[in-house]
């Protein structure tokens, strides 16, 4: 049950994170710019939380997919600590905690 769920919520939470890092609204694209980021970097981003999110909700990439979440949660979570911008450490914690539990239901 919790791994069903908490797959699920990550292809979610990685798609929609995703849209909305694709997308560029101007609160991304301005923190994206703040954090010493080119101008595509948001787009770049938005496309490896979606791919990593399809590769989670197929069975048998789900483990490629969980890396690649992993790694771009590491990289947000490296980027907010560097910049002390503690406010984005919220939603970057929720998501190391569903990989977590998704990683030790495999």
């Amino acid at each position: 049950m919790i791994h069903a769920l908490s797959i699920w919520l990550l292809a979610a939470g990685f798609f929609g994170a995703g849209l909305v890092n694709a997308i560029g609204t101007p609160t991304t694209r301005s923190d994206f710019a703040r954090w010493g980021y080119p101008n595509w970097w948001g787009r770049f981003t938005g496309g490896l939380e979606i791919m990593s999110a399809v590769l989670i909700a197929i069975p048998i990439s789900r483990v490629v997919g969980l890396a690649l979440g992993a790694s771009i949660i590491a990289a947000a979570v490296l980027t907010v600590l560097k910049h002390r911008e503690f406010k984005h450490l919220f939603p970057a914690s929720a998501f190391v905690v569903v990989i977590a539990l998704a990683e030790l239901s495999l």
